[in-house]
């Protein structure tokens, strides 16, 4: 029987992705890990120290900052626990277990006007979270981003038998914006998490969780939908 983690990891190392998931102890917000973290800010190791305040007001200058992202705060009524997060403004980050190396930035070909990206660590095992967002210049961009990520998420829909795949795609409209949610399984076809394309005006991102929070398939759309309102303007 085969595991959605062990599977994973052996497309990581068929596509040559390198490890995708990095936590910062001790960090409960992103808010706390980005003004504590000079390369999110574009602050040199070398650069005199900034304040919290200077350093939130660099991030958000691009127009994506760190409270377009999931937080701390979204995964407590879940049940998960976050331990650790680590929050870029690269647009470097893998974007997903099925997407091998292919990044927010060379998806967007370097075009989006700005990139955040932040990966999460709870205490439970086995079990991260993954979020790339960027913004396009027109909704046009936008659309066409949006499209690209699903179709990536769905060339895992059809995988050799044993293997972990995503299942049908969800449509999801909320207050922010929209989005579509895909379920994921084990090669055994137990729930393991899911991933989301999620958008909100000429913002776009992916969201992935992987581990087994619970059973029903549905949990995926929860984590959707509360990114899609973080990433809202």
């Amino acid at each position: 029987m085969f595991d959605h983690h062990q599977a994973a990891g052996k497309r990581f190392s068929r596509r040559g992705r390198t490890a995708g998931v990095a936590a910062t102890a001790g960090a409960a917000l992103i808010a706390l890990v980005i003004g504590t973290h000079p390369a999110a800010a574009g602050v040199g190791s070398g650069a005199p120290n900034r304040s919290a305040a200077a350093l939130a007001a660099a991030v958000a200058e691009p127009g994506l900052g760190s409270g377009d992202l999931m937080q701390s705060e979204d995964f407590f009524q879940s049940g998960l626990s976050p331990v650790g997060a680590k929050v870029g403004l690269t647009g470097k980050q893998a974007l997903s277990a099925c997407s091998g190396e292919e990044t927010m930035r060379t998806l967007t070909k370097g075009k989006g006007v700005a990139y955040a990206e932040v990966a999460w660590a709870f205490d439970t095992q086995h079990t991260s979270l993954t979020e790339s967002v960027t913004a396009g210049s027109t909704g046009t961009s936008a659309a066409s981003y949006e499209r690209q990520l699903n179709k990536l998420v769905r060339g895992c829909q059809d995988e050799p038998a044993g293997h972990w795949y995503y299942g049908k795609g969800r449509a999801i409209t909320v207050r922010g914006g929209k989005g579509s949610w895909y379920p994921s399984y084990n090669g055994d076809g137990k729930v393991a998490g899911g991933v989301a394309v999620i958008r909100s005006g000429n913002r776009v991102g992916i969201v992935e969780l992987s581990g087994q929070p619970s059973d029903d398939a549905a949990y995926m759309e929860g984590i959707a939908a509360a990114a899609i309102n973080r990433l809202s303007d």
